[in-house]
């Protein structure tokens, strides 16, 4: 769709899709076709390229034995007659609900409608006929079906529950049609209609309203939209509906892989409107990925193979409009406080799980670590001091060195040492200046006689001290070293690598992003188990700079602060939570440099619109433009493609944590060292304007 404006949602592989529930009458189809027209023009208003009505809608699903009686027939006739020819001037692909008589048979169909043309007919398989259901007393089944084309509207059109949707316009949208009980039997036809290629699931319903009936639909339609990876759209029958027996809630849902995007006011009294974008190359990407899917394609190929594709051009909207779905600016960090906290939860017990059974593993029972003052260390240790309490070890046991260098703030240190005296771990200060400044003598780096040459040569000396060090008192202490870089430092290179924090025995933040890291410290904090002292701490080092603390400063520090450091990361490798999402994007799904630039616009543009996870205070709720979010994605895909993956191809064993990915060439990511960035820049500056 590189046709469309960049502020097109549709130009990103999205589409959006409606659900209506139009207010009816008993067996009046004029009144039925009047509301549905009105509700399709509203969806077509909205950019909805697809809008789905309920179950039998022109007709009403209680009729029961009126469905037999010719005057009412006729009456549908004419009603549907009336709504393919008005749709003409409607661009949204109608799916609407009517019962047809053909075959000397009445068959309950949802039936497909383009711009005055009817694209096809889908009967209703599976008729329940038990509890306060009867339609077998009415109605055939989609396998007495015995002519692949029947006539609706005048027009000779494919006619069977085989009819596979497919968009020439929209790439990746797909559709199919099945009919309330259609989507409640073991194995409905969405589930093989989806394996044939249907990315959207639709289910014309009418299904009555009893206690916890409304809590298991949206279970079943969000469990079949993840099962199927797709999305499920799913209208029941609301007011007007005969409550001679039977109640209606005119439940509207639209689900996908697993979430429900949209849902509509039950009981309500009014017509009901509800729209969704769904993300058609998100359901593309898990597809693609999840080979067991294509094996369960091959398994059913017989019948797939039978399914009929129609081709339909969908009414896409030319101009621009803006995504209707909140984009969580922390794919990494829920902004419900509640499911953040389990997360949390989870990722510590992963971590302290990973490490107790390599201990175990090893028969060590000490570790070796470096703690800066500074988030990962912080993180890393408090597992470290878990691991140890969960094996019955003596927290002396996780030997903790802080290691100033020539950059190291006051700042850092006192928190370095506060924390090792709070968490009862055996505490040491080695200074590495002495060593550091003799390997700059050996090197003959101007440095060494004090010149400000402040080059990687005199950043790496001091990071491989650190680590050369850890490794040797490991030796000494028949402990193990334990990383401490996380997930985000991992994408951008940020890293010493081989005799530096690029390399530990084994590391327990490797797939833990940088915006996530912040979080435990805080849900530490929150659940008050590692004492008011440790807390107080913990405070502090979230409140501080992110910086390597490798080069001094000649002016304080960045933001002005005496007490900071001196040295940004952020302010060479980027904002870390605009590059987390950036990570996230490209490692979980594979998108375009454009399509998660138009992501993180939506998420980042504006501070006043999404939610904020409730650890950022008002003043620190940033905003990026565009062009920030463009040149800051390139620096990324520089790094992340082309200068980084010899160090991920060689990285210490760690635990994976999170379905966003892991980097470790042994899981979730295998990549070439020698592979360049050409494709993804060329891409990112050719599809995303300046402006």
């Amino acid at each position: 769709m590189a046709q469309l404006p960049f502020d097109s949602l549709y130009r990103h592989g999205f589409a959006r899709v409606a659900v209506a529930v139009p207010p009816v009458r008993v067996a009046d189809p004029a009144h039925n076709a009047e509301h549905t027209l009105t509700l399709a023009r509203q969806a077509a208003e909205r950019g909805a390229v697809l809008t789905a009505f309920p179950e039998l809608g022109l007709s009403c699903y209680t009729a029961d034995d009126l469905f037999h009686q010719d005057a009412l027939q006729y009456a549908i006739e004419s009603a549907l007659e009336r709504v393919v020819a008005e749709s003409a001037g409607i661009d949204s692909v109608l799916l609407v609900g009517a019962p047809v008589r053909a075959q000397g048979r009445l068959f309950n169909c949802g039936i497909v409608i383009d711009r005055g043309r009817v694209l096809g007919a889908v009967p209703k398989s599976y008729l329940p006929n038990y509890r306060e259901f009867y339609e077998k007393r009415q109605f055939a089944a989609a396998r007495e079906n015995l002519a692949d084309h029947i006539t609706i509207a005048g027009q000779r059109v494919p006619f069977g529950a085989d009819l596979l949707f497919t968009a020439a316009g929209l790439d990746g949208f797909a559709f199919a049609v099945e009919i309330c009980e259609d989507g409640w039997v073991p194995l409905p036809p969405s589930g093989f209609a989806a394996l044939a290629g249907a990315t959207v699931l639709v289910n014309l319903s009418a299904s009555n309203i009893v206690v916890g009936k409304a809590d298991y639909r949206r279970q079943l339609c969000a469990s079949h939209s993840a099962r199927y990876i797709a999305a499920y759209l799913y209208s029941a029958a609301g007011q007007g509906e005969s409550t001679t027996d039977m109640a209606w809630d005119g439940q509207a849902l639209v689900c996908e892989n697993g979430e429900i995007l949209a849902e509509g006011e039950r009981f309500a009294d009014h017509p009901q409107l509800v729209t969704a974008d769904v993300d058609l190359r998100r359901l593309a990407a898990d597809r693609l990925r999840m080979t067991s899917f294509a094996d369960n394609v091959h398994d059913h190929r017989e019948r797939l193979a039978r399914l009929r594709r129609i081709e339909i051009e969908l009414p896409v909207p030319a101009g621009a409009l803006g995504l209707d779905r909140e984009i969580p600016r922390f794919p990494y960090v829920p902004a419900n406080p509640a499911v953040r906290n389990e997360r949390c939860a989870e990722v510590h017990h992963i971590q302290v799980e990973g490490l107790s059974t390599r201990l175990a593993a090893t028969g060590s029972q000490r570790v070796v670590i470096g703690v800066s003052g500074g988030l990962d260390s912080t993180v890393a240790l408090i597992v470290a001091v878990k691991t140890m309490d969960r094996l019955g070890l003596p927290r002396s046991n996780v030997l903790a060195y802080t290691m100033p260098g020539f950059a190291t703030s006051a700042r850092t240190l006192n928190d370095a040492h506060r924390l090792m005296r709070a968490l009862g771990v055996s505490a040491h200060e080695i200074d590495i200046r002495p060593s550091a400044t003799q390997m700059l003598r050996d090197l003959n780096h101007p440095a060494a006689e004090g010149v400000s040459q402040y080059d990687i040569t005199y950043e790496n000396v001091q990071a491989g001290e650190r680590t050369s060090h850890l490794f040797r008192l490991a030796n000494q202490q028949h402990a193990l070293v334990l990383g401490t870089g996380d997930l985000s430092e991992l994408a951008l290179g940020w890293c010493t690598f081989g005799v530096g924090d690029h390399m530990a025995h084994y590391s327990v933040n490797a797939s833990v992003p940088k915006t996530l890291i912040k979080y435990l410290i805080a849900w530490s904090v929150d659940t008050g188990g590692l004492g008011p002292e440790a807390d107080e701490v913990l405070t502090s080092i979230l409140a501080t700079e992110i910086s390597p603390e490798l080069i001094p400063s000649d002016n304080g520090a960045a933001d002005g602060d005496p007490d900071q450091p001196g040295q940004s990361s952020e302010a060479t490798v980027g904002p870390y939570e605009l590059q987390d999402f950036h990570l996230y994007h490209l490692l979980r799904f594979g998108y375009l440099p454009s399509r998660i630039a138009y992501l993180a616009r939506h998420a980042w543009s504006d501070r006043t619109r999404g939610r904020w996870p409730d650890l950022i205070a008002e003043p620190d709720r940033n905003e990026y433009d565009l062009p920030t979010i463009k040149h800051w994605l390139a620096e990324f895909l520089r790094r992340f493609v082309q200068t980084s993956q010899f160090k991920r191809s060689t990285l210490p064993n760690a635990p994976k944590v999170g379905s966003g990915g892991s980097l470790s060439p042994r899981g979730d990511w295998r990549a070439p060292s020698d592979a360049v960035a050409t494709a993804w820049l060329d891409e990112l500056e050719r599809n995303v304007p300046d402006e």
